[in-house]
C-alpha cells in the first residue's frame, strides 16, 4: 500500500480537479486578507475538499476519518487548521478539540484563532459569516458551554486531556463528552502521539493507558468525529508509523519543497576561530548591519539574535550576564578587533557599508549599546511554563513572556536579543530570527552520525529559516525569496539570510550540515550543479544588443478611489431571471396502460414581466440588505468610497436603483407579486451582485500600455543556474545552439518542451529568413516579467526579436511560452494573456528613438500539438 499523498499525486496526472477542486468563498473570504493563500496550501484545501467529497478512493478510509499533513515548519500549518475549520463547519460541525502537548503552542494558537487584536489573527477580522449569517468563534473549557450556532474551540494539551479522561474532575472534559456528539479532533505536533505506535507489541498494547491510545479511545466514540493532525516532523524511516499513516497522509509539502520555493530565508553557516565573546560581538554587529541595511531601502525591520546554550539554564543565565557586561563596557577598540581579525567576507562588507555612510566607530558603538541594552533582551529558561506550583507572579510573568515571543515582530515590540537553552525548539512563529550563535563547544554524534543534540540543532535552524516578508516594488512576491542567483549580489540579499555562528570545527560542520541536508533546509552540495548561461560574444558585437530594447507593462496598485458605481467596478449585471411558482400540479397514474398521461385542463401559460428595483418599496430592499452582511454599509466602502449612505446605494442609477428584476411566471401569479417575492428575488441579486464584486476585485493591475522600454543589453546578461543534477533542466544543449547565430546564450538549461520548441524553430529558421533579418531568440531566466489585468506577473520562456527585410523596417518582438500538454489547462490564463497581446497589439506601432517596434505573441507550445502550434506561429510571423 502506498502512502494516501503518493496515490493523490498518480492520481492527479488523470483528474486534474484534485489539485483544482475550487476553494469556496466561506473559506477565502472568512480567512484574514493579511494572509494571502499560498499554491501549495491551495493545493491542501483542494485535495482535503475532493477526498472528503468523492467515494472513488479505493484505499479510502472508513468512518472516522483520520488524516495528516505533513508540512514543514514556516509553512502555514495553523492557516490549513483555519480553513478546515470554516469547511467543516459548513459541513455541521461545531465542535473542534485542538490539543498539543506544550501550552506555548496552545496561546500561541488562541492568538491565531480567538484574539482578534493580534497580528497574527488569522480569521477575517470584521466578521466571519456564512450565508449572510454572522457566526462567532468561542473558546470553551468543554462542549456542555457550546453554541449551536457558532464555532466552539476547546484548547488543552494532551497530558492534561489525558488527565481528565482518566481521572475525571469538575469542568473537565470526559469520555461521555465525545459519545453523542460529533467532534473535530486538532492534533498539532503530532509526532509527539506515537509512542504506542513506535513500541507495537503486545506489552506495550495491554500496558497502562498512553497518550495515543487516550486520543484513539475517545476519537472512535462517534464515527462521525474527524481527526486532521499536523506535523512537520513524521519519521517515514520508521516502520511502525509509516505503516500507521500510509493512508492518512493526505498531504505532503516538506522543508526542501518550501525552500525551493523560496518561502523561507538561506541559511549560512558562519563559522570562526574567535573567542567567544568575539564570536558574540561578530553576531551582533552582523545583526546591526542587516537592520541598517532594510531600513536604508525603507523596510522597517528589527533582526532578532539568539544566543544558545547547551543544556543548563545557569549556562543561559551566564550567557546572558556576560552579553550585558560586554555590551554595556564595548570599546572602539574591540569593534576594531573584529574588523581587523575577521576573514568572514560579509562582516568585512559591513564594515565597509559604514565607512561609505559615514557612521564612525564611536556612533557605531552607541548604536549597538542602545539597541542591544538589556532591557532588549530576554531570557526564556522557565523549566516548565505548566508547573502547578508557579506562584501568581510568576504565572503572569510566564504569560507575559510568551506574549513578548509571539509578537517580536510587533513595532512596539523591542527585543533585539533571546538566551535559551531548549525552549524555542518547537512550537515558536517568528520570521525576524536572523542569527543565531551557538555557545558551546560539545558534540554528542557517535559513527559519524549526528547526535540528539545536532538534530535539535537543525530543528532550531529549520524554525528561524521562516522568511520575513518585505518588498520594495510592486512586481516582487513579499512573501518570497527575490535575491537568489542571478540577483545575488544585491545588498538587501543579505535580509534574506539566516547566519547560524559556530566555532571552527571541521567535523561538527560536517554533522550540522548533513542534518540539515536531511532536514531539507540546506542543499545537498553533491546533488545540486552550479550552471551558467553566457550571453555569446558574437551577439554581444551586434548593433542590435547595444540599440534594441524589450517592451514591458508594468504592475500598479489599483486605486478604488475614482469609484462612481458598479459599472466602474466592471460590474456587468443589469437584471435577474426569478421564477414565480404557480402552485399547480397534477397526478399521474404510475401503471396506466395508456401511451399518453393526462394533463389537466388548464395548461400553464409562462409569461414575464420587467420590475424595477426604483418601484419596489425600499423597506423591502432594506431586509434583503440587512440579510446580507456582505451589504453593510462599512464593507461597502471599502469598494465604493465615494458612497455617501445605504439611501445612496438604493436609490441611486448607478447603484441598485439601476438594475431590474425579470419575474416569469403565470399570468395570475405576475399580477399577484407578494413581498415575500419581492425579498427572495432581491436576496438571489443581491448574491450574484456580491459574486460580480469580489470577482473582479483585484488588489494590482496590469497596464494595458507597454511603455516599460528595458535596453537589451541591461535586461539580459549572464545568468548562474542552481539546478538539481537529476532535473531535467540539467541536461545541456549547448552541442545544438553553439553554433546557431539566432540563439544569443551559449546553452539551454530549459525543460524538454524548451529545447524542443528550439529544435523545431530551428527547422524554420530557413523559411523565416525570407522575410526577415536580425533574428534572436532570447531564452528568458526569470530576466524580464509581464503583468496580466489582475496584475499576476508571468515570465514568457522567450522573447523571439526580427526585424523586417523591407520597409518599413518594423523590429517584432514575440512572445513564446512552451507548456507540457498535462500544464495547459492549469496555466490556461497566461495562454490567454498572450493571444490578448497579440489582439491588442496587431495594429499598433510603438516607436523608440529612431525604430519602430511591433509587439505580438502566440499560443503555447507543446511537442505533442506542434503542428497546430506552427500553423499558429506562422500566421504571427506572415499576416
Amino acid at each position: 500500500m502506498e502512502f494516501l499523498y503518493k496515490e493523490l499525486n498518480t492520481a492527479v496526472k488523470f483528474d486534474k480537479r484534485i489539485d483544482n477542486t475550487e476553494i469556496p468563498d466561506y473559506i477565502t473570504k472568512n480567512l484574514s486578507n493579511i494572509f494571502e493563500l499560498r499554491p501549495y496550501q491551495k493545493k491542501a484545501f483542494s485535495r482535503f475538499i475532493y477526498y472528503l467529497e468523492n467515494n472513488n478512493f479505493e484505499d479510502k478510509q472508513n468512518k472516522p476519518y483520520s488524516l495528516m499533513f505533513n508540512m514543514a515548519t514556516g509553512s502555514g500549518k495553523t492557516m490549513i487548521m483555519a480553513g478546515l475549520i470554516l469547511y467543516l463547519y459548513k459541513q455541521g460541525y461545531r465542535k473542534f478539540l485542538f490539543f498539543v502537548n506544550s501550552t506555548n503552542i496552545i496561546s500561541k494558537t488562541i492568538d491565531n484563532f480567538i484574539n482578534i487584536r493580534s497580528s497574527k489573527y488569522l480569521f477575517n477580522k470584521n466578521s466571519i459569516s456564512f450565508d449572510g449569517k454572522i457566526v462567532n468563534i468561542k473558546q470553551v473549557v468543554n462542549f456542555e458551554d457550546a453554541n449551536k450556532d457558532d464555532i466552539n474551540i476547546c484548547f488543552t494539551t494532551i497530558q492534561k486531556l489525558h488527565s481528565d479522561i482518566y481521572a475525571e474532575k469538575e469542568n473537565s472534559i470526559t469520555i461521555e463528552d465525545f459519545r453523542e456528539q460529533k467532534i473535530v479532533f486538532i492534533s498539532d505536533e503530532a509526532h509527539h502521539i506515537n509512542t504506542k505506535t513506535r513500541k507495537q507489541t503486545e506489552i506495550a498494547k495491554l500496558s497502562k493507558p498512553s497518550w495515543e491510545n487516550t486520543i484513539e479511545r475517545i476519537f472512535n466514540q462517534n464515527l462521525d468525529n474527524i481527526l486532521l493532525e499536523f506535523t512537520a516532523t513524521l519519521d517515514y524511516e520508521h516502520k511502525n508509523i509509516a505503516e500507521k499513516y500510509k493512508p492518512k497522509v493526505i498531504f505532503r509539502y516538506d522543508l526542501r519543497e518550501f525552500k525551493d520555493d523560496k518561502y523561507s530565508k538561506d541559511v549560512n553557516l558562519l563559522r570562526s576561530d574567535l573567542s567567544d565573546e568575539n564570536r558574540i560581538l561578530q553576531a551582533v554587529i552582523l545583526n546591526q548591519y542587516k537592520q541598517d541595511i532594510a531600513l536604508k531601502n525603507g523596510i522597517n525591520l528589527k533582526p532578532v539574535i539568539l544566543f544558545k546554550a547547551q543544556k543548563l539554564i545557569a549556562e543561559s543565565l551566564e550567557n546572558k550576564n556576560k552579553f550585558h557586561k560586554l555590551i554595556e563596557n564595548l570599546t572602539n577598540e574591540q569593534i576594531l578587533y573584529i574588523k581587523e581579525n575577521s576573514g568572514v567576507r560579509i562582516i568585512q562588507k559591513a564594515f565597509a557599508f559604514y565607512e561609505k555612510n559615514n557612521t564612525s566607530i564611536s556612533q557605531f558603538k552607541k548604536k549597538l549599546q542602545q539597541n542591544f541594552a538589556e532591557t532588549n533582551c530576554i531570557s526564556v529558561n522557565e523549566n516548565n511554563l505548566d508547573r502547578k506550583t508557579l506562584k501568581k507572579n510568576d504565572k503572569n510573568q510566564l504569560v507575559e513572556q510568551q506574549f513578548i515571543l509571539n509578537s517580536l515582530e510587533d513595532k512596539n515590540n523591542p527585543i533585539r536579543a533571546i538566551f535559551a537553552v531548549n525552549k524555542l525548539n518547537e512550537g515558536w512563529d517568528v520570521l525576524n530570527l536572523f542569527d543565531i550563535v551557538r555557545l558551546y563547544k560539545t558534540r554528542d554524534s557517535k559513527g559519524g552520525k549526528a547526535g540528539k543534540t545536532t538534530m535539535a540543532e537543525a530543528q532550531l535552524i529549520g524554525r528561524g529559516a521562516r522568511y520575513s516578508p518585505f518588498k520594495i516594488n510592486e512586481d516582487q512576491d513579499k512573501f518570497k525569496r527575490k535575491y537568489d542567483k542571478p540577483n545575488h549580489k544585491n545588498e538587501l540579499k543579505i535580509i534574506e539570510e539566516l547566519h547560524y555562528h559556530t566555532i571552527e570545527d571541521s567535523k561538527y560542520i560536517s554533522e550540522l550540515k548533513k542534518a540539515l541536508v536531511e532536514s531539507g533546509i540546506f542543499d545537498d552540495e553533491n546533488e545540486y550543479k552550479q550552471l551558467e548561461l553566457a550571453l555569446k560574444k558574437e551577439f554581444k558585437q551586434t548593433v542590435f544588443y547595444e540599440k534594441a530594447v524589450v517592451y514591458g507593462n508594468e504592475k500598479k496598485k489599483n486605486n478604488y478611489k475614482k469609484i462612481q458605481s458598479f459599472k466602474d467596478l466592471g460590474v456587468s449585471k443589469s437584471s435577474i431571471k426569478f421564477k414565480l411558482h404557480s402552485g399547480k400540479g397534477q397526478i399521474i397514474v404510475a401503471f396506466d396502460k395508456n401511451d399518453e398521461i393526462k394533463e389537466e385542463e388548464n395548461n400553464i401559460n409562462i409569461e414575464g414581466k420587467d420590475v424595477k428595483l426604483s418601484f419596489i418599496p425600499q423597506h423591502i430592499i432594506k431586509n434583503a440588505i440587512a440579510k446580507n452582511d456582505f451589504f453593510k454599509f462599512n464593507n461597502l466602502k471599502k469598494f465604493f468610497p465615494n458612497l455617501k449612505s445605504n439611501s445612496r446605494f438604493i436609490s441611486s442609477k448607478d447603484y441598485l436603483s439601476g438594475l431590474k428584476i425579470i419575474f416569469t411566471g403565470t399570468d395570475k401569479r405576475l399580477k399577484n407579486i407578494t413581498n415575500f417575492d419581492y425579498l427572495l428575488a432581491l436576496s438571489d441579486l443581491l448574491s450574484d451582485i456580491k459574486q460580480e464584486i469580489t470577482g473582479n476585485l483585484h488588489d494590482y493591475y496590469g497596464t494595458d500600455g507597454f511603455t516599460q522600454i528595458h535596453k537589451i543589453k541591461d535586461k539580459f546578461t549572464n545568468v548562474s543556474l542552481k539546478i538539481n543534477k537529476n532535473s531535467e533542466r540539467a541536461v545541456s544543449q549547448s552541442n545544438f545552439v553553439k553554433n546557431k547565430d539566432w540563439y544569443v546564450y551559449d546553452d539551454n538549461f530549459g525543460t524538454s518542451e524548451q529545447k524542443k520548441f528550439v529544435e523545431m524553430f530551428a527547422r524554420r529558421i530557413e523559411k523565416i529568413n525570407r522575410k526577415y533579418k536580425e533574428i534572436y531568440l532570447i531564452r528568458n531566466e526569470s530576466q524580464f516579467k509581464i503583468y496580466d489585468k489582475k496584475g499576476t506577473g508571468f515570465e514568457p520562456d522567450f522573447v523571439l526579436f526580427f526585424k523586417q527585410k523591407e520597409n518599413p523596417y518594423i523590429v517584432f518582438q514575440m512572445f513564446i511560452e512552451p507548456k507540457g500538454v498535462h500544464l495547459k489547462k492549469h496555466d490556461k490564463w497566461k495562454e490567454d494573456f498572450l493571444l490578448e497581446i497579440r489582439e491588442r497589439f496587431k495594429d499598433k506601432i510603438l516607436e523608440y528613438n529612431s525604430d519602430k517596434y511591433r509587439l505580438t505573441a502566440v499560443k503555447f507550445y507543446s511537442n505533442k500539438e506542434e503542428n497546430e502550434f506552427v500553423k499558429a506561429f506562422e500566421e504571427a510571423l506572415f499576416e
